[in-house]
């Protein structure tokens, strides 16, 4: 056990920030194209932490600091600005403690360099493929986030439990692929997005509070995110995709 690791687990858990698993930097970077390389942005930094939430104890922590912070949910942005606080009050603090220098990246951050944390998160055995057009976990399936990443100046070697982790090819039942109300996921086609953006911006579909296939899947659904959430989420996906689905299907369909 890497001391580091146990002093970002212990500093993160309290705030539902329970996944971490650190690797070389070398190994992330050599797997990834250039722009989200690792070693541009920290060219002193050895390995990557990667910080993840499972389940619903990170929304459950949000829900109790903003009701000590009235007005919290009134913010453009409230679960990731409070990711923000606990990273930048608890953890990076527990990392300095032990005479460690960090630089910090969220996936939620656009501007300047980043990493790609899909890959990031398979190599670091943090979640595994699905069709479903988001990341599984072998105990949380498709209810976890990545919400930050660590590069740290110490050698790391620790992934998580879900190297080669790929659900989907092996499952029995895949009741995810009729759940879906248009026929959006299927095997092994994965997450067809233009017909799903198709019926959740144009029939204002049912699954504007939830995605019926991630509700669905036979993976952790006692971990599924509380139903506000699950509609925070669903909502936020939709205002981030709506831009791509005017500029590459609503403008295609008027050129012709």
């Amino acid at each position: 056990m890497s001391d580091t690791l146990d002093r970002i687990r212990k500093a993160g858990q309290p705030y539902g920030l329970n996944l971490v698993a650190g690797i070389p930097i070398a190994r992330y970077d050599a797997m990834v194209t250039e722009p989200y390389r690792a070693a541009a942005i920290d060219g002193g930094a050895r390995s990557i932490v990667v910080i993840a939430n499972g389940g619903g104890a990170l929304w459950q922590a949000l829900q109790l600091h903003a009701s000590q912070k009235p007005g919290w949910f009134t913010r453009d942005h409230p679960l990731d600005d409070f990711t923000r606080e606990v990273v930048e009050n608890q953890i990076v603090p527990a990392v300095q403690s032990a005479g460690l220098s960090s630089t910090t990246i969220y996936p939620f951050m656009s501007s300047g360099r980043t990493l790609n944390f899909i890959e990031l998160g398979k190599i670091a055995g943090l979640a595994g493929p699905s069709i479903l057009g988001v990341v599984v976990h072998p105990r949380f399936g498709p209810w976890m986030a990545f919400r930050a990443a660590l590069l740290v100046d110490e050698d790391i070697d620790l992934p998580g439990e879900a190297i080669g982790f790929d659900p989907c090819p092996t499952c029995e039942s895949r009741s995810c692929v009729p759940a879906c109300p248009t026929g959006a996921v299927a095997f092994p086609a994965g997450w067809d997005i233009p017909r799903c953006l198709n019926y959740r911006i144009e029939s204002e579909a049912d699954c504007a509070p939830r995605c019926h296939s991630r509700v669905a899947c036979v993976l952790g659904p006692e971990h599924r995110y509380p139903d506000d959430e699950v509609a925070y989420h669903q909502r936020r996906a939709l205002t981030a995709m709506r831009p791509w689905y005017e500029k590459n299907l609503v403008a295609k369909t008027q050129r012709h």
